[in-house]
């Protein structure tokens, strides 16, 4: 049976029929059903739990309320003016964006700059040095210069805050975004690979321009508040929904939003693992390879 013939089945027996778009009561009482019937559904396992083999016809009584729920839900879908069967496909669609095939990665897709001219396209593989350097007195604060074939990639960074916070490590997201996405408006600009793609206007102006940098520092900005919450995600190893969506929206109308949230969650997982060890060790050496989508720290071997 199609979602979408069980919906007209299941609307030839609601005792309580929409009228109108303002009769909340018809509204209201599916949703009341759903409520209703999640909790018994939680009761039989409840039960399940406690009496264990004791209680006979779980199976058949756990059926019985997903069919509860099911009706409920078909009748609120239909008094919403909604097709059942969009709603599944709809959710397996989100549900495949969000997870993907989490063994595979996304280094078999061609690097949004791959036709363009060299002076256009990040180099493949490349090495950042990360010079560190504490605060010297109690007017200074800790900063971070990073270098690429020995000139400053960037500016020197402090964290901007009170706190020692970490965030002017931020820009290992960056290259993390680089390496796990083949992404990033920020390091095309000037001050780092300088490999804007001014030969395509429409590129240059959208994907590269002013707008697309911000939103990236934005994202940045995003998952730092995320991950310090989540210890960095050195335990915690699953990024919530909302943060993914949100960052989703926000790169809608970008080149990224082709890639799924899954590699969006891999990237910020790169970022933090990369930003730890930056963080605990100072003075290092970041190495990426866009063809494999890798990223490492290698740290400064000190001599005691």
């Amino acid at each position: 049976m199609q979602f979408a013939e069980y919906q007209k089945a299941a609307q030839g027996t609601d005792q309580v029929p929409l009228v109108d778009e303002t009769d909340f009561r018809s509204l209201l009482l599916p949703l009341l059903g759903l409520a209703g019937e999640v909790g018994s559904l939680q009761t039989q396992f409840k039960r399940h739990l406690r009496d264990g083999e004791k209680f006979i016809g779980f199976k058949q009584k756990i059926e019985e309320e997903l069919g509860d729920i099911l009706w409920n839900v078909a009748n609120v879908a239909t008094k919403a003016d909604i097709d059942l069967d969009a709603v599944a496909s709809n959710n397996l669609k989100k549900i495949r964006d969000r997870w993907h095939d989490q063994s595979s990665p996304i280094s078999g897709i061609k690097l949004f700059d791959s036709t363009l001219d060299a002076s256009e396209q990040f180099p493949r593989t490349f090495a950042i040095d990360v010079t560190s350097a504490i605060a010297s007195d109690a007017d200074d604060f800790p900063t971070v210069q990073l270098y690429w074939k020995g000139q400053p990639f960037g500016a020197r960074l402090t964290d901007n805050s009170v706190e020692d916070d970490g965030y002017r490590l931020h820009d290992v997201f960056h290259l993390a975004f680089l390496a796990k996405l083949g992404w990033s408006p920020v390091l095309r600009n000037k001050n780092f690979f300088n490999c804007k793609r001014r030969s395509v206007k429409r590129i240059d102006d959208i994907e590269d321009g002013g707008r697309a940098a911000v939103i990236e520092e934005a994202v940045s900005a995003l998952i730092f508040v995320k991950a310090k919450e989540a210890g960095f995600y050195e335990v915690i190893r699953t990024v919530e929904y909302a943060v993914l969506r949100l960052i989703k929206d926000l790169t809608l109308h970008l080149e990224i939003s082709i890639l799924p949230l899954k590699q969006w969650e891999v990237a910020i997982l790169a970022a933090c693992d990369i930003w730890r060890l930056v963080r605990k060790n100072g003075d290092g050496q970041i190495v990426c390879d866009l063809n494999h989508r890798t990223i490492e720290f290698i740290p400064v071997q000190r001599q005691d």
